[in-house]
């Protein structure tokens, strides 16, 4: 069997609470249905981006599935930028954004399905102070909340909610910050800064409705409050947000600056904290399985 026939199946053995063995199972069973010979890859935390793509040169896989959260997605993906290989995602994270997004189906054997599927979608990939993006990055009270939850001992959606109530307690915001795009210059200050490829973040919540992952285009969005009634408004798909509580800026590049070093988190993975931010959008270099529904809606 030649080897462009491989399925490559990078799982992160401690994201989320999922069980990691019967994934493995899973994926080896369809893999032989399919005809693909199976190779796999479990991260360490050290290195991991090298070894993924020495297997990547040595076996040439068709595809590449990831069974982790949206950290892990997000390396793999910087793997297989401007390759043509297919990127299958079945998340096994805490909060699992990206599979919100791309609206994902809850139960594994349909996600392995798609993963399988010759339904596929180039998508759209942010760089970000170097690193890529594909969901969801931000500065302030969302940032410091993953940051607090990583140093936490509580995995899951139960550890981000035992983490919310001090980071709202003992958050520094607002937060005041410049944005240079090429429409021109704008100041404002908020408890959060987003930077949207995407439309909601792991919880569900929308916070860019607008938006669309093959556009071209990225959004940046100023939350300049904590109020709940608007908060509230995004947990349906269209909310009707008012500029008093976001302001949003649509655009294909941006330099962010931040009056102080703020926490800074990138698809859900605490970075830094950080007072400048340089954001470009390079259009359809990543090729991902998707569900038939979302492919259309983004194609149409």
């Amino acid at each position: 069997m030649k080897s462009e026939n491989y399925i490559l199946l990078v799982v992160n053995p401690i994201a989320g609470d999922s069980e990691k063995a019967a994934i493995i199972d899973a994926v080896k069973i369809e893999a032989i249905k399919h005809s693909y010979r199976f190779q796999l890859y479990t991260t360490t935390g050290k290195e991991d981006k090298k070894a993924i793509e020495k297997i990547i040169e040595d076996v040439k896989p068709s595809r590449v599935f990831v069974a982790g959260g949206d950290g892990t997605i997000s390396l793999v993906a910087e793997c297989l930028y401007e390759k043509e290989i297919i990127l299958g995602i079945i998340p096994a994270g805490s909060a699992n954004g990206m599979a919100v997004n791309f609206g994902l189906p809850k139960m594994i054997e349909e996600q392995i399905a798609i993963a399988f599927s010759d339904c596929t979608l180039k998508v759209d990939v942010l760089s970000i102070n170097g690193k890529i993006c594909l969901h969801i990055a931000d500065l302030g009270i969302n940032a410091e909340l993953v940051k607090n939850y990583e140093t936490s001992g509580v995995r899951g959606k139960l550890g981000y909610f035992l983490q919310s109530i001090p980071t709202l307690m003992n958050s520094e915001s607002p937060f005041h910050f410049t944005i240079e795009t090429d429409e021109g210059i704008v100041e404002d200050s908020g408890v959060l800064l987003a930077i949207a490829n995407a439309n909601k973040f792991g919880t569900g919540a929308t916070i860019n409705p607008q938006g669309k992952v093959n556009d071209g285009k990225f959004e940046i969005l100023i939350f300049r409050n904590l109020d709940f009634i608007e908060i509230f408004k995004t947990m349906n798909d269209q909310p009707d947000m008012s500029s008093d509580f976001v302001q949003i800026i649509s655009t294909d590049s941006a330099i962010i600056h931040s009056a102080k070093k703020i926490p800074f988190q990138i698809d859900g993975e605490f970075i830094g904290e950080i007072d400048e931010v340089k954001i470009t959008i390079a259009q359809q270099k990543l090729i991902v399985a998707l569900p038939k529904k979302f492919c259309k809606l983004h194609t149409s």
